[in-house]
This record gives structure tokens, sequence and C-alpha cells, in this order.
């Protein structure tokens, strides 16, 4: 399945039905009086957060999304029938923005969740509505009320409790395979990874979290170069952010500084997130080089960082129990924020 992750949409919500005039007529009954019935409510446009869906690509192929008018009113009282609704699904972790893409609606990060983004016109009135002693015999009726539309931007923002990020060709993928069941492309030039990838991190029964990997960055990547910074809206939600640094390449200092000064003209709050600072491929390393590559990336970065190796599997257990150490934590500090204070105890 193709991934897309940001669209366009077109809304427009359901028209109310106009009200009826209509007098009853029958035999033996020469002043029946009014009796035109009301419109029917227009449908309103929701967007619900389903699960299961991990990708926009339903809406590559349909942008415009309408809602039913309502049924006009009929004679004998009869009411318009309401339009149906419309509801767009989107994966778990979809931002809802205005046309300009800046202003947020709507952010659908809990699966379930449902929201109005537009609502149908109210149906209009038949003339029995406005029967009484003094206008016996109205021959006027409301119309509808009108539809509303809109523009909106869908962007998806993966929910993952951890984030790798690092330059092309880190081997990042090779760790993502080595850490949980997910098999993501894998090859020996960069830019191997196009899109993010998941995978679920099963440590033990009670020590498990989401692992996203995105496409690699390079310098200049918040300006537009590569991929430029498209994909680390995915890396946003996440509790701890994973920098590997490829031991074989001959500057492993310039590597970090890259990374970080991306990450730093991103914004969104990613530079100040924990990170996590790992060596890979240490395997294919002496000794002696090993311990030169890990004093020089720890000169710069003022960090000790972990040896790791995705191709053998050294250290990689031992980080990602530390990766989920930063989980856990989040996860205590969200779920004390979600508690409602205690109200105060009387006192006379």
């Amino acid at each position: 399945m193709k991934f897309l992750d940001q669209c366009k949409v077109y809304l427009r919500s359901g028209a109310g039905g106009g009200g009826a005039v209509s007098f009853r007529r029958e035999k033996f009954i020469p002043h029946g009086g009014p009796d035109g019935g009301d419109g029917g409510k227009g449908g309103d446009v929701w967007i619900e957060a389903a699960p299961g869906l991990n990708t926009l690509i339903d809406y590559r192929y349909q942008q415009h999304f309408r809602a039913e008018t309502g049924g006009h009113g009929m004679g004998r009282n009869r009411h318009g029938a309401n339009g149906k609704d419309v509801v767009l699904k989107v994966p778990v972790g979809t931002e809802v923005l205005d046309e300009d893409k800046e202003t947020l609606i709507a952010d659908l990060n809990e699966p379930g969740e449902r929201i109005q983004l537009l609502r149908g016109g109210n149906g209009g009135f038949g003339n029995a509505y406005f029967k009484g002693p003094v206008n016996q015999a109205p021959r006027h009726a409301n119309p509808g009320q009108p539809y509303e539309e809109r523009a909106v931007w869908l962007r998806l923002k993966l929910i993952a409790d951890v984030g790798l990020v690092g330059l092309p060709n880190a081997g990042k993928s090779t760790f993502l395979a080595a850490a949980s069941a997910a098999k993501p492309k894998i090859a020996d030039y960069p830019f191997t990874t196009l899109t993010p990838n998941l995978g679920v991190v099963d440590l033990s029964t009670n020590e498990r979290f989401v692992l996203a990997d995105i496409p690699g960055l390079i310098e200049g990547a918040s300006e537009g170069a590569g991929l430029g910074t498209r994909f680390l809206g995915h890396v946003e939600r996440t509790a701890v952010l994973l920098h590997l640094v490829d031991a074989t390449q001959d500057d492993v200092s310039v590597a970090w500084l890259t990374i970080a000064e991306e990450l730093k003209a991103y914004g969104e709050g990613l530079a100040d997130k924990p990170q996590i600072l790992a060596l890979n491929k240490v395997d294919a390393l002496d000794p002696e080089i090993r311990a030169a590559k890990a004093a020089e990336l720890e000169e710069a970065s003022g960090v000790k960082p972990r040896l790791i190796s995705g191709v053998s599997g050294e250290g990689v257990t031992e980080l990602l129990r530390e990766a989920f150490g930063e989980v856990r934590k989040a996860r205590q500090e969200e779920a004390a924020a979600a508690q409602p204070d205690e109200p105060e105890g009387w006192t006379p």
C-alpha cells in the first residue's frame, strides 16, 4: 500500500430542506387549514480516527466530500427526510489543518475520536408552523438554511514512542529489523528508506513500545535538500529519539553535528527531546578504531555514545531497554498530568 501522509480535501455539508406551503383539501372539510410540513436537516461532515489505518491513501483518489441535502417538507404535515452525514475515516494521529496549513482545527490522537467539521443547515418551517388566530391561512414557508463548505489539510503524524534519526545509510532500517518484527527495505546505498516504517519492540510482557524509522536527513534538509524534513513530523509525538551514527564513516563528529543542526532548524521541540546517541556498525571496526571513534563522538557531543551493531545484535537489547525507560517516564508524566487535581479538604 502506498504511503501518503498529507492531502487536501474539500468538504461541504448538506443544505436544509425547504418548508412546504400546503392546505388540507378533503371532502366535507371546507376549512382544512394549512398543513405544510417542515424541511429536513442537511447532513453534517464528521472526521473520525479509525484504528487499523496507517495512511491517507484513500484521499489520493477522492478529494471532494458532500453531505446529503435535507428533503423538502410536504403536505399533510409530512416532514422532509434528514440528509445523510459524511464521515471521513482517518488514521490515529491525523491533524486537521485549515487551508493556510498552519491553523490547527483538530488533532485526532485517540482511537474512535470523532469531531464535527461542518454542520448541516436546518430545515425550513412549513406554513403550518405559522398558523395562528390572526393569520389562519399563511401562504409562506421558510427555505432551508444554506450549507457550509471549506477546504482542509489532513496531515498524518504516526503514533510512535521512539524515533530513529540519522544520516542516510546510518543503519536505521537494519536496527529496526533487528529490534522488531518489521521488515523494512535494506540495501547498501543511501536513501533506501523513502517512507516511514513502524515496528513494535517487544522486550517482555510489560515492556513494549512502537519504534519509528524515518528517511535519512542530510545537510540542508530543513531547506528542502534531499527528502527534506517532510517526514520529521512523524517523530514529533515520540518520547525519545535514537540518534544513530555510522561508525564506518570518516568523521563521526560531523555526522552527529549535521543531524543536531537539522533537528534544531526544524523546531517543534525535536531538539529538546531526550536523545540517546549510539555508534552503529561497530562490528566492522577493530577495537582500537572503535575506541577512537567513540572518543571522537563523545568529545563532539558531550555524551558517551552506546556501541551497537544492528547486524550482530551487539548492544541492541541494552539500548532498547534504555529507550523504554524514557518511554515509561513519559507515560507516567502524561498519566499524572491527566489526573484531575484533588480538591482541598474542608476547613472551617
